[in-house]
């Protein structure tokens, strides 16, 4: 058999407001619970925030795999290095080209009107490694495969897949 399998494991820059956002439920979180040894309702006001700081802690700290195997990209999420999350699915066949996200090779797909989705790390490294692709004509994918991945796609569809 001729399979190709390729793993890569890339961390989201968690945006300031999230970090802020977290300290601040935490926080209050802490206080509503303190003060609701004495009233009541403020420690189910606590207990509230709490979960809310849980599910923000596991947001704010996202990480995206690819896995590529036989024409086939999927990517997870796994929140807070806990949890994982099947998010998209997108199959070699049905995109119509993968290119790095400045190449010229997209220069004719920039007047499109589709719906835009970042898997990636969200910055803009030097160099940049953000690959982009048109999938099915109504979604671009933005992603940041690692070299070896981007050499097994080229393999399977030599006339989509982009390098310069």
């Amino acid at each position: 058999m001729n399979e190709t399998y390729v793993e890569w494991l890339v961390k989201k820059k968690t945006p300031g407001y999230m970090k802020f956002l977290k300290m601040l439920i935490t926080m209050l979180a802490v206080c509503f619970i303190i003060i609701g040894f004495a009233i009541l309702p403020a420690l189910i006001i606590g207990i509230a925030l709490g979960v809310g700081a849980y599910f923000i802690n596991l947001n704010a700290d996202l990480e995206y795999e690819y896995l590529y195997l036989d024409k086939e990209l999927v990517i997870d999420k796994v929140m807070a290095k806990s949890k994982r999350k099947r998010v998209a699915s997108f199959e070699l066949d049905k995109m119509e080209i993968v290119a790095p996200v400045k190449s010229w090779h997209l220069d004719n797909y920039k007047n499109r009107d589709v719906k835009t989705i970042d898997y990636s790390s969200g910055e803009e490294k030097q160099p940049d490694r953000r690959y982009v692709f048109y999938y099915e004509g109504n979604q671009k994918v933005i992603f940041e495969p690692n070299e070896e991945m981007v050499k097994a796609m080229q393999l399977s569809a030599p006339r989509k897949v982009f390098k310069d």
